[in-house]
């Protein structure tokens, strides 16, 4: 392998998940090929990884050990890590008459119940600690009380209980978005409670807190001319809002907008910092982001219609083939 630090991160999105789970489906079958090993899985890739949200939950799937088989290897592949979506996507984000109703589509309580959710995660996750992930990782999520940021990470629950998590509890608590799902209660492993919602409020991507993390984790205080960074978002759709109505919303109003201008935004700007770093240095093509507008799916974080999660696959499909040099380029980097 490389002697450069490989950092794999992932965007938050909700059900647009599917897309960074469809390019990392086809990075892992690049892989597969290049290193001519049909077991390669995308944790084999990577030294750390991060996540916000749905991209937590896909972080603690890749490195899940195969606790029933050979545990120093992952239980999942990429196609198995998207399934999830695919599969469970429509239970997830499925929603009564009488919960919109009850509810007020999401106004006055979370639009959806997290019964399916986490039923999902624990399918998945099962009873796993955050200690026995198979390798380095941050996930992102915000204590509402204590009124800071919460990063998960596996090397931290390795070196002392306090840190230390059920899997299921930390991929609950990265996707516990606001207005959708109920904030999250987790407990640490030494009972510690943590009152705590999705990530994505602060950091929907999450790659320069990946890149900080590496510094700090890693003996060798490595600077980016040591890191190979992949960052993937879960697609775009640039919704332009009138300045005619906009100028006269209130507060409600603006809750919708609000959301999805800061989420992008948030994006945007930490991609901006990256390139502006790693050109800095002279190294432009350690850092790579992967983020493609949809051209099939709606844009919604909860459409988990048949048609949208056909239509997230296509377009996750459709942006892994625009990027298929830079993808064969990136391996090529990171896999010698």
């Amino acid at each position: 392998m490389s002697d450069l630090i490989r950092i794999l991160s992932i965007d938050g999105g909700g059900i647009r998940g599917i897309i960074p789970g469809q390019v990392l489906v086809s990075l892992e079958q690049k892989l597969q090929v290049y290193t001519g090993n049909q077991n390669a899985r995308i944790a084999d890739c990577f030294d750390l990884i991060a996540g916000t949200s749905t991209g937590g939950i896909l972080s603690c799937i890749y490195l899940c050990p195969d606790l029933d088989g050979a545990p120093e290897r992952p239980r999942f592949s990429a196609e198995e890590a998207v399934a999830l979506y695919l599969q469970k996507g429509s239970d997830i984000f499925d929603v009564s008459a009488w919960q919109r109703m009850k509810t007020l589509s999401g106004m006055r309580d979370e639009k959806y119940e997290a019964k399916e959710l986490e039923k999902a995660l624990n399918s998945y996750l099962g009873d796993l600690r955050l200690s026995q992930l198979l390798k380095p990782c941050l996930i992102t999520s915000y204590d509402i009380e204590n009124r800071r940021t919460k990063f998960f990470t596996q090397h931290d629950a390795r070196a002392k209980e306090m840190h230390d998590f059920l899997v299921r509890d930390v991929a609950r608590a990265t996707s516990a978005a606001p207005t959708y799902f109920e904030t999250e209660m987790v407990e640490s492993m030494t009972g510690v409670p943590y009152p705590l919602i999705d990530g994505g409020v602060f950091a929907n991507n999450p790659t320069l807190c990946a890149y900080a993390e590496a510094r700090k984790k890693f003996q060798s205080k490595p600077t980016a001319r040591d890191m190979a960074i992949l960052s993937i978002g879960t697609g775009y759709v640039k919704k332009s809002y009138s300045y005619k109505e906009a100028k006269d919303w209130g507060a409600l109003g603006w809750i919708k907008p609000l959301i999805d201008i800061m989420m992008s935004g948030v994006s945007e700007t930490v991609d901006y910092q990256l390139a502006q770093i790693y050109d800095a240095v002279g190294h432009p093509e350690q850092y790579l982001r992967i983020n493609g507008e949809l051209s099939y799916a709606e844009p919604d974080m909860d459409d988990a219609s048949k048609e949208n999660l056909i239509a997230l696959k296509q377009d996750g499909t459709r942006i892994a083939e625009e990027f298929d040099g830079q993808l064969d380029d990136f391996l090529k980097l990171v896999v010698s």
